[in-house]
């Protein structure tokens, strides 16, 4: 069984199932980055009212399925997922800046 999400004037399950990768496809995401970055999505995610079916973070690329709220658009998603979690990642890892 489904379960709905309800507010006040309407019900909804929308979900997406989101993929990108790394510039280039460097393999960057590997150790204390992966869990860091794994960390920063789940602190975005959770502040968007966005709740994390799956995912998974690989060397290269991430892939999460996510509950959206519907007032939530999708780019807009992807947009503050990839841009504060680089902005983060590269303020605290200093090396990701080199490759």
């Amino acid at each position: 069984m489904v379960e709905y999400l309800k507010n006040a004037h309407s019900v909804w399950d929308v979900k997406f199932h989101i993929i990108w990768v790394t510039k280039y496809r460097y393999k960057v995401l590997r150790g204390e980055v992966a869990v860091r970055a794994r960390d920063i999505l789940r602190q975005i995610c959770q502040g968007r009212e966005v709740v994390i079916v799956q995912g998974s973070v690989s060397p290269d690329h991430i892939h999460m399925q996510v509950s959206v709220p519907p007032q939530l658009a999708p780019a807009k998603l992807v947009q503050y997922l990839k841009g504060r979690s680089s902005r983060m990642l590269q303020d605290e890892f200093p090396q990701l800046k080199k490759r």
